[in-house]
């Protein structure tokens, strides 16, 4: 018999996460309060424009960035390529100028220069192939939008020592694999989609929490408002 241990059901955990979303990232742990902060670093930036006709958020998940936008909008459209999600969003009430879509992230249904904001946050560490990631969701940008990211400080000196004072404990006691779960889906490392986001966007708005210093080593969430 072969000594090697299946990869797990992932469809359970989304399960789990749903179900005990409210109180593992509204709560009042440490994991809570981090992802809080992380939602409204975007937001603060005054070269955003005050209205924004149509927004696209990717991996929108269970819409936590956007009680934190403030400028105005007449279209939000919150996408997400896993359908449990998208079927959790549907059952619960929104603003009438929000639209729910499945949409897979890597190729987007929307024509050229038809959106002037695309919000993705915790996604693009995730994705296989991050530089066409960025091209796809750039593709859809008018002239003069902007692309928000929010992105974790994984593997910085920071972000691994945050790991060990309440997510790791905390996933552990729900049965989830942690250290295994975040070697799967964090696929890209902070210091090189710094430098990707850096080279592709020359105009962007950088910010860095919580000592606000450019260092993926000192802080635990990277944000930036990318220019087009």
């Amino acid at each position: 018999m072969k000594n090697y241990v299946a990869q797990p059901d992932w469809s359970d955990f989304d399960d789990m996460w749903l179900s005990n979303y409210d109180d593992a990232n509204y709560g009042n742990s440490l994991s809570a309060g981090v992802l809080g902060r992380t939602h409204s670093l975007i937001e603060k930036d005054k070269r955003l424009k005050a209205h924004y006709g149509t927004v696209l958020e990717i991996g929108a998940g269970t819409m936590a960035h956007f009680p934190t936008v403030k400028h105005g909008f007449d279209r939000y459209i919150a996408t997400d390529g896993n359908p449990k999600v998208v079927d959790w969003l549907k059952q619960r009430d929104w603003d009438p100028r929000v639209e729910i879509l499945q949409v897979e992230g890597a190729k987007l249904p929307f024509e050229d220069d038809s959106v002037d904001r695309v919000i993705a946050t915790h996604v693009l560490e995730h994705v296989s192939e991050p530089v066409e990631a960025l091209r796809e969701w750039t593709r859809v940008i008018k002239p003069g939008g902007v692309l928000s990211l929010i992105l974790p400080c994984d593997p910085g000196f920071l972000w691994r020592m945050g790991r060990s004072l309440g997510p790791r404990k905390q996933g552990t006691e729900a049965g989830l694999p942690y250290d295994y779960y975040m070697a799967i889906e964090h696929r890209n490392p902070i210091h090189n989609l710094r430098h990707i986001v850096g080279f592709h966007f020359p105009k962007r708005t950088e910010k860095w929490w919580p000592l606000g210093i450019a260092s993926p080593d000192l802080n635990l969430i990277y944000g930036v408002n990318c220019y087009v």
